[in-house]
């Protein structure tokens, strides 16, 4: 059963600092009030987060109905990269409303034609056009639809597609075929039988293991379906690292299956809804693994908080569909190509690439203290750049381990501190990628006590 946050206000330690501000008990007062209007109005799927009731955002700090103010680690789940409410967003969407020109679905843009050639050269050599949407969904849908019209135009035997256990690609039909997670698929009560998923090469599972070798042991299980690789695999569908954990694959695993690619003319996608635009120290996630992918699914930090989505790819890929053939309704706004220019106006002029590789070496030098520290509870450290995540164990009630990182996520929500939670063993630490050095360890310090006030009271 997943854990219901409490929405009683309970009183906590007063706190000011530059970075966080509590003045209230936690929730604040009025919190219920909104969140009962909400329950009756609104779909159950939209509740379990944390109960606070946001009022403003802005760079790295979220503000609630009481003006108490968090250092936020979640990014709203990794799409303010730039920072919550960005000058220079706010700046680029008044061009839109001053025009006035707010969609013109599938019409042409001037604006549209100048994000795609930013875009494009934001992306690199490797990609050539791109074909923008609203949601990171959408974005995987249309890669599936693209490989699979590839498969059509090689003459491919099968258009199979080869995904991975735990990854994540969304929640429309397509999407949630290819992610990983059995249950979450139970609603569509069949599986496509050309979308296969092999093991995820969790470092507990390859320990003393080549990863080679377990890549082979997973192509093995398949050849073992009656699936030749050459002729019934149209391609990959690979999520940069696995979304609860921050769990990246080993480097020589990801460069074996691009040599399978090469080989048997597979493409080679990437889910980068978390990873790119500057999340993990790097334009785009991939970059990690020394490979060029034929196509980048987009979204989340693409638009700094404006719904904008994109597949970016290869020529001879992207042109498969004719004419009418791929569009959708607030494909290429105004409003979501301006936002997407902000973004990347935005990540040049701070360096904001560098800065987050600079600043998740810090990030994950004082996790690993922590991990260190309370060894009893924490298992793992994993992440690059400002995306991170702890994996905690509970050796003494281990069916309890997940009630345990939601428990902390919940000690920090009440100092000031917003993490992800994910509903399993793990939390995700994710500061927009503008956050300076002092406010990153006063939220890492946030967390540890967190973490010491559990081991100490609960454990």
């Amino acid at each position: 059963m997943k854990y219901k946050f409490s929405t009683k206000s309970k009183i906590v330690k007063s706190i000011r600092t530059k970075f966080r501000n509590v003045n209230t008990s936690i929730p604040a007062p009025g919190t219920n009030k909104i969140l009962n209007r909400l329950y009756l109005s609104e779909s159950k799927s939209m509740h379990g987060q944390l109960p606070i009731i946001w009022k403003k955002a802005k760079d790295f700090n979220v503000y609630d109905l009481a003006n108490n103010k968090f250092i936020d680690f979640t990014s709203t789940i990794f799409v303010a990269n730039i920072g919550h409410s960005n000058k220079r967003l706010i700046k680029y969407l008044g061009k839109s409303l001053k025009k006035p020109l707010i969609s013109t679905y599938a019409f042409p843009n001037e604006i549209r034609a100048q994000y795609h050639k930013k875009l494009l050269s934001f992306a690199g050599k490797n990609f050539q056009k791109v074909f923008l949407l609203s949601s990171g969904s959408e974005a995987t849908e249309a890669v599936l639809k693209l490989m699979r019209m590839y498969a059509d135009k090689i003459k491919k035997r099968r258009k199979g597609i080869i995904c991975f256990e735990g990854n994540w690609h969304g929640r429309t039909l397509g999407s949630q075929m290819m992610s990983g997670d059995p249950k979450q698929k139970e609603w569509i009560g069949y599986q496509d039988a050309n979308i296969h998923h092999m093991p995820f090469p969790y470092p507990w599972k390859i320990q003393n293991m080549d990863p080679k070798d377990f890549l082979k042991q997973s192509l093995k299980m398949l050849r073992k379906k009656n699936i030749d690789i050459s002729k019934d695999i149209c391609g990959f569908m690979i999520e940069t690292f696995q979304g609860w954990g921050s769990i990246f694959y080993p480097k020589i695993f990801i460069k074996e299956i691009k040599k399978i690619c090469s080989r048997y003319n597979i493409l080679l996608a990437f889910d980068e809804m978390q990873s790119g635009f500057g999340r993990t120290g790097k334009k785009f996630g991939y970059e990690h693994y020394g490979v060029k992918p034929d196509l980048l699914c987009c979204g989340k930090g693409m638009g700094g908080g404006i719904p904008v989505s994109g597949v970016i790819g290869k020529s001879k890929i992207m042109d498969l569909p004719e004419i009418g053939d791929m569009s959708s309704t607030h494909s290429a706004n105004p409003i979501a190509c301006n936002a997407g220019l902000a973004v990347i106006d935005e990540i040049k002029s701070k360096n904001l690439i560098y800065q987050s590789e600079r600043k998740g070496k810090i990030l994950l030098i004082e996790l690993e203290k922590i991990k260190i520290k309370y060894p009893k509870i924490i298992k793992y450290i994993f992440g690059k750049g400002l995306i991170a995540a702890i994996l905690f164990k509970n050796t003494k009630k281990p069916d309890q381990v997940n009630l345990m990182a939601s428990k902390i996520t919940e000690h920090c929500m009440r100092r000031g501190l917003l993490v992800v939670h994910t509903g399993r063993e793990s939390i995700k630490i994710g500061p927009p990628l503008t956050i300076s050095d002092e406010a990153l360890l006063e939220g890492i310090q946030v967390l540890k006590d967190s973490i010491k006030y559990f081991y100490e009271n609960e454990y």
